[in-house]
């Protein structure tokens, strides 16, 4: 049995996206080893909502609209930006190819994960102010957005464009964000704790 002084305080590198798993398996459908267009993810998730309105009753129902996210994710040994364009380009094709453009399509994220050992400036300069939204039909038929994340594990360092929610779940380093339970969620906390 190891000393717990010479056990690591964060996960190691070769558990990293195990972690990162462990905290989206409860939002996305996983999958490990994915190729898509001659590319060899090693992450892949794909997450899915369904929203809809009704009035007075389920059966009456309008305003219904689907959103998807595509997450791939892979490990690089350095990162540059012609890595990123290519997964931008990588979007764009995949947008033509996947999204069924209709009414009910509200939108659809690409979004890209590279984990590195470290991120360059013109890497960080590149991602921080990047916004990639593509409208279908004028808006009619919903849009897409491309997102870029880099992970840099070993020195705790992530950059994430403006709109890649999900870059929480690869700051390892920190705590997951803890929701509010809110009054009744604390009352049963109380009551069953």
């Amino acid at each position: 049995m190891a000393d717990a002084d010479t056990e690591p305080s964060r996960p190691v590198q070769g558990d990293y996206l195990d972690t990162v798993a462990e905290r989206l398996e409860n939002s996305y459908d996983l999958e490990r080893d994915r190729s898509v267009e001659d590319t060899t993810w090693t992450l892949y998730g794909w997450l899915t909502l369904e929203r809809e309105k009704y009035f007075l009753h389920p059966t009456v129902s309008y305003a219904r609209h689907d959103s998807d996210e595509h997450l791939f994710v892979r490990r690089v040994d350095a990162i540059d930006t012609k890595i990123l364009d290519t997964a931008i380009d990588l979007g764009h094709t995949l947008a033509d190819d996947w999204i069924e453009a209709d009414e009910r399509h509200y939108s659809t994220d690409f979004t890209f994960v590279f984990v590195a050992p470290t991120i360059p400036e013109a890497v960080a300069d590149r991602i921080e102010g990047f916004r990639d939204r593509t409208l279908l039909k004028y808006g009619y038929y919903g849009h897409y957005e491309v997102n870029l994340v880099v992970a840099a594990p070993p020195s705790e360092e992530l950059v994430a464009s403006e709109k890649a929610d999900v870059a929480a779940a690869f700051r390892t380093w920190t705590p997951p964000v803890e929701r509010d339970h809110g009054l009744f969620g604390r009352l049963a906390d109380a009551i069953f704790d």
